[in-house]
């Protein structure tokens, strides 16, 4: 098993109480001395990461990794920003904002890249390295290094961990919800549940992808339309945060006898797979993601490491009864969740390139 992590409760508080965060390394506040820009060197970097919400564990995970990257380095002015929930306008204000204070790089994570386009462009041409997180950049933005998972395996991957706990050849529907249609990650992880149920048991349905929001209290909402319009069928599958802990509170309020199962590990989420309510969690290992990419950024803006071209492919991870309690522990504080990626952070730094495909390959 992989060495895993999810965000305690009190660390997640924390993040979602300060809507615009501030970390500064080996000084008392993010001041202005001069940055290293493109000439290299030890001096004191401004960097920041730009993410989707700062109230839903993946978004929050992903900051937590970028974070300590920065840390690891050391001398690093590093600005986290993001809206209370996914509102690409508001996110965009804030990222055209951080790149005039955080001139050495910035990290941009968002749910919908064609608002980012221009946004990005721009802050390439003003020379501020930028690079894509968890959701590939667009034609036009002049980002060409990506670091994400290959999500439509992680959607197979949920669909194939349902049908060991279904019955041999199973026939019925399975209802797929996306928080954010349109948005290619999780489209991805949708076309991958649905086209490999449809290879390995082709009497199963798939119905919808349908769209299940973000947040949380419409999330819960229009899973509870779902299941009441679907009270018959085999499973639901969502392929956002907020639909593992959702799905799993129907369930357990409809005492129903389906199958249920999402995406990453807040501890809602882990709590349901822990008492049997979800058969499984997909974990993206989102805080990996975050570290690399700015472990990547800082190395190449010191003149270290040039940066590839192309799409880094991070790994993911099934979380089910067997290896919950491990996710649980390794996730309690930050230097646990450090050390339980410190392996797969030092495989992948080593060797960068054998893990980079095309970026027109990403999905």
């Amino acid at each position: 098993m992989r060495k895993v992590t999810h965000m305690s409760a009190a660390r997640r508080r924390s993040f979602a109480l300060a809507g615009v965060l501030c970390l500064g390394i080996g000084i008392a506040a993010c001041g202005d001395d001069g940055g290293t820009g493109s000439t290299g060197g030890t001096g004191k970097l401004h960097m920041g990461i730009a993410v989707a919400n700062i109230s839903l564990n993946f978004a929050i995970e992903m900051a937590d990794g970028a974070k300590q990257a920065a840390v690891d380095d050391g001398n690093v002015d590093f600005q986290v920003v993001g809206p209370p929930d996914t509102d690409g306008p508001a996110e965009v204000q804030l990222f055209q904002s951080l790149v005039t204070t955080a001139r050495d790089g910035v990290i941009l994570e968002n749910l919908d890249p064609p608002l980012f386009t221009r946004p990005a462009a721009e802050a390439v041409d003003s020379g501020v390295p930028v690079v894509a997180l968890d959701t590939s950049p667009t034609d036009g933005s002049k980002v060409d290094f990506y670091v994400g998972n290959d999500n439509y395996d992680l959607g197979a991957l949920m669909a194939t961990e349902l049908l060991k706990n279904l019955p041999a050849n199973p026939s019925g529907t399975v209802v797929v919800g996306v928080p954010n249609p349109g948005t290619p990650v999780l489209d991805n992880r949708a076309a991958g549940i649905r086209d490999t149920l449809k290879a390995k048991a082709p009497a199963i349905q798939v119905l919808g992808p349908f769209q299940t929001y973000s947040e949380p209290t419409k999330n819960y909402s229009a899973w509870s339309s779902l299941v009441g319009a679907h009270p018959d069928a085999l499973a639901f599958l969502g392929v956002g945060d907020a639909d593992s802990y959702d799905l799993a509170r129907l369930k357990q309020e409809k005492r129903g006898s389906w199958q249920a199962a999402g995406f990453d590990v807040d501890d809602k989420t882990l709590q349901a797979v822990k008492d049997g309510t979800n058969f499984a969690t997909i974990d993206p290992e989102h805080y990996l993601k975050g570290y690399l990419s700015t472990a990547l950024l800082i190395k190449s803006v010191r003149g270290e490491q040039a940066l590839p071209k192309g799409w880094l492919v991070s790994p993911g991870l099934i979380v089910t009864k067997q290896n919950v309690d491990a996710v649980i522990a390794r996730g309690s504080t930050a230097a646990a969740a450090k050390a339980g990626y410190q392996a797969e952070i030092d495989a992948l730094l080593k060797d960068v390139t054998a893990n980079v495909k095309p970026l027109n390959q990403a999905r």
